[in-house]
């Protein structure tokens, strides 16, 4: 792998905020572009499926019920034939593709990231662990299963979802996996400019830190969108700047300049021996690391409501691990 070139593709495009079947033409139509630009790995943004949940950054809770049953109404099931026909593009051009979507579970929704290998399996699928502010009115909690690094035709990836990246603990999780690429999604069109300023810092630093090369992609919105979204214009604000669509070596450079607004497809070779050359001065988990002094404790058991014992007449026997969690 050290001696691999993986050409990457970062895309920052609108959704179609009418509903999940323009946005998924959105996504096979760049993926179909980015992959005739020879791209191997082809980056999202967050919850770009069928659209980020720009209202509920500036609509009130009480103002926030027709537009969130709408999110529910167009949001994904994990398989439907929407990840289908992502998948089916995937292994047709021979690409790794990872896309945010809102995903639908019965009564929930949540925030999650899907790794398609280039064979259109799906290699991961996994959920934000904490929303953020606004975003805990919308979707529902992700556990430590999703904290996981996956063998891809590119190397080994993984992904977090926006202020994740914040969350030290978690990037470690990653980073004791040896991660080689790591993906980073953020919404885009929020907050001002300085959210843009923050994820440039916060890429490079994990690059950084990581040893790792870091795709990151934000999304857009047009000025018609932001108008649909609200017609104040001081909330419209909250709705521009905050694009920082990026590709970072592991040294913590722009490996291409970045895009920070309007639409297109960021394009870049990784040399991957460049995570070695990193990791040589500085291996996080490894040489560097002080494991008796600090160490993290993973818990890597997905979340369940309910542990079912399927024959009542089966004796309940309970584990040592399950007593003390009880």
């Amino acid at each position: 792998m050290s001696d691999r070139i993986v050409r990457a593709a970062a895309v920052q495009i609108a959704p179609d905020l009418t509903g999940r079947a323009g946005t998924i033409e959105r996504v096979l139509n760049a993926i179909a572009e980015a992959a005739e630009k020879g791209a191997e790995l082809i980056v999202f943004p967050e919850t770009f499926v069928p659209y980020y949940p720009y209202f509920s950054f500036v609509l009130p809770p009480i103002q926030q019920g027709p537009e969130h049953l709408r999110l529910y109404h167009e949001a994904v099931v994990v398989p439907s034939s929407e990840t289908q026909a992502v998948a089916d593009a995937a292994q047709k051009r021979g690409v790794v593709v990872v896309l945010g979507v809102n995903e639908r579970d019965n009564g929930s929704l949540f925030n999650t990231q899907l790794i398609f290998d280039a064979d259109g399996t799906l290699a991961l699928k996994r959920r934000k662990i904490t929303p953020t502010y606004h975003e805990r009115m919308i979707w529902g909690q992700g556990d430590g299963a999703g904290l996981k690094v996956v063998e891809t035709k590119v190397g080994r990836v993984g992904a977090l979802a926006c202020w994740e990246h914040y969350n030290p603990l978690a990037r470690y999780a990653l980073m004791a996996q040896h991660e080689e690429i790591h993906v980073g999604h953020f919404p885009g069109s929020l907050v001002g400019p300085i959210f843009g300023e923050q994820i440039e810092v916060t890429m490079r630093h994990h690059a950084l830190e990581a040893g790792a090369f870091v795709v990151n992609s934000t999304g857009w919105l047009t000025e018609a969108q932001v108008n649909a979204i609200t017609e104040d214009p001081k909330l419209q604000k909250g709705l521009r700047d905050g694009c920082m669509t990026c590709i970072i070596s592991p040294e913590g450079r722009h490996v291409v300049p970045p895009l920070t607004e309007g639409e297109g497809i960021l394009i870049a070779d990784l040399d991957m021996k460049l995570v070695t050359k990193r990791k040589r001065m500085m291996d996080s988990v490894g040489h560097y690391a002080r494991p008796e002094l600090l160490h993290l404790v993973h818990n890597a058991r997905a979340a369940q409501p309910v542990h079912r014992i399927e024959d009542p007449q089966d004796p309940i026997a309970i584990t040592e691990t399950e007593a003390e969690d009880v």
